[in-house]
């Protein structure tokens, strides 16, 4: 696994490409998340693609205040990573946050993209509710974390709790996250401003979207995006809840490798 640095205006993007001569693929974490959470999937699939991780902007080792935390630079910095590590056509999978990043650069950019996987995304507005009870969620933070078994119980336990924890930064102190909260609040914020389902009827890319057992993506949601492309291949993963991709990423890694060889 090769570190990379791809650098956009005053943004440095830190990657990880674990090389391989089969098809690229790119992965996008959710929100306040880091590449590294991808690290299990990314040993699974990693014999048949070229896996990319990123550290998207305000996140992980990447720049960690962007004056730019629009949905453009997002889409931007795809883009950027995509052409500067000589990656194109890819296969571009992101969660939650990071999904809704891979359906944008899709939309706007066909010809850099050759497959979209959407995990826990779509393209529906983000209320401000939703971004007000994620703000106190951060607020609650018993940071710093006194002991690293004490940050897995807090984040929820198991393979999720162990993901998140991993992803902190540990000092003297104690365990800080690596990214700011009031950062991740003004990053989601955006999606608040307008839906975007111009954009996902734009895509014309094979598309699949994998779906938990959660409330992210309502029914009414679900409808329309079937409605509106009838093509794209939506699956439910059974027990799941927001971070599939840390639950089960046995069940992901057999859903991408049967799109692709579709």
């Amino acid at each position: 696994m090769t570190e990379r640095t791809v650098i956009r205006d005053d943004v440095t993007l830190v990657c990880h490409d674990r090389g391989g001569d089969g098809p690229p693929l790119l992965l996008l974490h959710g929100l306040a998340g880091y590449g590294g959470e991808w690290d299990t999937l990314a040993r699974h699939l990693g014999p048949r693609f070229r896996v990319v991780t990123v550290d998207q902007r305000g996140h992980g080792a990447s720049t960690r205040r962007p004056a730019d935390v629009s949905r453009a630079a997002h889409v931007a910095d795809v883009v950027a990573v995509i052409e500067q590590l000589d990656l194109g056509p890819v296969t571009l999978l992101g969660q939650s946050y990071g999904g809704h990043a891979a359906m944008l650069a899709a939309a706007a950019h066909p010809e850099l993209v050759e497959r979209l996987v959407m995990v826990e995304a779509g393209p529906a507005a983000a209320s401000a509710g939703t971004v007000a009870d994620i703000a106190a969620w951060f607020a609650s933070w018993p940071t710093p974390f006194a002991t690293a078994s004490a940050a897995v119980e807090f984040l929820g336990g198991g393979p999720v709790g162990l993901a998140w924890a991993a992803g902190l930064e540990e000092r003297a102190d104690g365990r800080h996250p690596r990214f700011d909260p009031d950062v991740m609040v003004a990053a989601l914020t955006d999606n608040t401003h307008r839906s975007w389902w111009p954009e996902w009827g734009r895509i014309d890319c094979p598309t699949l979207v994998v779906l938990a057992q959660s409330t992210i993506i309502d029914a009414e949601q679900l409808d329309r995006m079937h409605r509106d492309r009838p093509d794209s291949v939506l699956v439910s993963v059974p027990g799941t809840t927001h971070d599939l991709h840390l639950e089960r990423p046995e069940a992901l890694v057999e859903l991408v490798e049967a799109f692709v060889g579709r």
